[in-house]
């Protein structure tokens, strides 16, 4: 079991008391509590219905501490509503680039990132399942509103870790360093 694992567990569960804790959108909803653990079962199950790999750190999180709730804005989704995205082309005038969900019919051929945080609207945070972005995290915007930002963390528990760190500090999610120091998704994905 990865280290980060209890320590992540530890943080949780006195976040509710931190004297200086943020209290920033979405935590209302999931109130730092997470959901039941999936099975590796499940995850297996996940994988080949999708034909992926769930990220190792990732799997490990939702077989070891929770399979949906507490997380950045409205919360971590369960498993069972995360959807596969890939990211558009780049636009010709320059503008960002957004997300197409996999089995919509102008999706493009090429990595895969998975819906895993609820952000509202058509906002995204993802994970990378595929590609040279797999494990990292991401967020962006499904209509290209805004560009995709690439965490600075190396995987999903040291993301985690930091969303913690920076609620247990009072910064609220426009706060959060999610992409400290940001690092614009620009490689030319798809075809």
């Amino acid at each position: 079991m990865d280290s980060r694992i209890s320590r992540i567990r530890s943080k949780l569960a006195r976040m509710p008391y931190q004297a200086q804790r943020s209290y920033s959108m979405g935590a209302e909803r999931h109130q730092f509590r997470l959901g039941a653990c999936i099975k590796p079962v499940q995850a297996d199950a996940f994988e080949r219905e999708h034909r992926i790999q769930l990220p190792v750190a990732y799997r490990e999180f939702l077989v070891q501490l929770g399979g949906s709730g507490a997380g950045p804005f409205y919360g971590l989704l369960p498993l069972e509503e995360c959807r596969l995205y890939t990211m558009n082309g780049k636009p010709l005038d320059g503008s960002p680039r957004g997300f197409t969900h996999v089995d919509h019919p102008d999706a493009l051929w090429g990595d895969l990132f998975l819906h895993i945080v609820e952000m509202g609207c058509t906002d995204l945070c993802l994970i990378g399942v595929t590609g040279p972005l797999t494990g990292r995290m991401l967020t962006g915007n499904a209509d290209g509103f805004w560009p995709a930002n690439v965490s600075s963390a190396p995987d999903f528990l040291a993301w985690y870790e930091r969303w913690l760190n920076h609620m247990r500090d009072g910064k609220d999610n426009a706060a959060l360093g999610l992409t400290s120091p940001p690092i614009v998704a620009s490689a030319p994905w798809g075809r």
